[in-house]
């Protein structure tokens, strides 16, 4: 997840989730300690880069609370302003979406922003990055469940 602007930033969600078609909307929540929920205060629009299998290292990094934070963060990763708000976009990632902050609601010690989807970039790869039970694994690839009967 990012935020442009003079002091963008990014961090490393452990998950976002469909909401709506029509319109398109996401979620996304954020804990309240987090920077991230501090830039999203004032914030119109943020991204979302679904990272491939092999950008591990780059989740690791938005992740790591002791990184360097404003413009620092991105001095060493394949970034570029998204086309529609300019908010950063991952360069590689299996798919890119701009969104503008919908709405926002309380729940528990986290924030949930709700934004609609202004773009949509797919990019193919092989495989996705996941992170379940405290690691990072590979999804090579999904199969297809059959249809009931």
């Amino acid at each position: 997840m990012t935020v442009g602007g003079e002091t963008p930033h990014a961090m490393t969600a452990n998950s976002f989730t469909s909401v709506s078609l029509d319109p398109p909307l996401v979620l996304v929540c954020v804990g309240h300690d987090a920077v991230m929920h501090a830039c999203m205060e004032g914030a119109e629009h943020f991204g979302i880069s679904v990272l491939a299998a092999h950008q591990h290292a780059l989740a690791r990094h938005f992740a790591d609370r002791g990184r360097p934070l404003g413009a620092a963060q991105f001095e060493s990763v394949d970034w570029s302003p998204g086309p529609a708000t300019g908010a950063p976009v991952i360069g590689g990632a299996l798919a890119a979406l701009e969104c503008e902050v919908w709405r926002r609601y309380e729940g528990g010690d986290h924030s949930i922003f709700v934004g609609r989807i202004l773009s949509l970039e797919r990019r193919p790869h092989d495989a996705a990055l996941l992170f379940h039970a405290g690691r990072m694994l590979s999804l090579d690839h999904a199969r297809s469940l059959p249809r009931p009967s």
